[in-house]
């Protein structure tokens, strides 16, 4: 009997009540049970908002819906990662060692580049082009972790590396002066890194207890 279903089994789609008038889809398939929306705006700040889609499976549609009806709802599980990153930089360092080991979601969360560069940009009075290029190749975590004068010193030995490139290729006649990607040229204000407070104060404890905790 089940062969003899057309997929979809059901669909429907429409706009919500006039105060917002985004588009929304729903399906139910064979196999899940999908949510689609489109935000419609006038407004510039939704102008490049993006489709949203929520996909489950029947049994887990069925088991959120029972658990919504019986007062026991995770709401907490059902946000988006760009909203929980955005809680979770709130709290303290002590609290984040905590949360990532509740779940497997909340400890991918805490250990991934996307929390520890916004750490960084939220403990930092500012965070250069040098310092975000020097992040791509070490990482924000460990920057996060790094002592100021110890970020100088790797700033400091890019743009020796920098110099000497660019002073080979003067030196060869026949190459072009060309602009790579993977090569930090000089900041002509040097002391625009120096003058960046960037420094976190966390215990050498706390610091490994962090590390050891956010880390597979």
């Amino acid at each position: 009997m089940a062969a003899l279903l057309t997929d979809p089994l059901f669909e429907t789609s429409g706009r919500a009540p006039i105060a917002n008038n985004n588009f929304y889809h729903f399906v139910v398939t064979k196999s899940h049970v999908v949510w689609r929306w489109w935000k419609i705006s006038p407004r510039i700040v939704d102008r490049y908002a993006k489709p949203g889609e929520l996909k489950e499976s029947h049994q887990d549609f069925l088991d959120n819906q029972w658990a919504l009806c019986q007062g026991h709802y995770d709401y907490l599980e059902h946000l988006p990662d760009t909203l929980l990153l955005r809680i979770i930089n709130s709290l303290e360092l002590e609290d984040v060692g905590q949360l990532a080991r509740t779940s497997r979601r909340f400890r991918k969360l805490c250990g991934s580049e996307e929390f520890w560069e916004q750490a960084v940009q939220r403990r930092c009075n500012t965070v250069s082009a040098e310092m975000a290029s020097l992040a791509q190749v070490e990482g924000w975590r460990n920057i996060f972790f790094t002592s100021k004068l110890q970020l100088q010193k790797l700033i400091s030995r890019r743009r020796l590396k920098a110099e000497e490139h660019q002073e080979g290729q003067g030196s060869d006649p026949d190459s072009k002066a060309e602009e790579s990607p993977d090569v930090m040229y000089p900041d002509p204000n040097p002391e625009s890194e120096a003058g960046s407070d960037c420094s976190v104060p966390v215990s050498g404890q706390l610091s490994e207890d962090i590390k050891s905790c956010v880390v597979d």
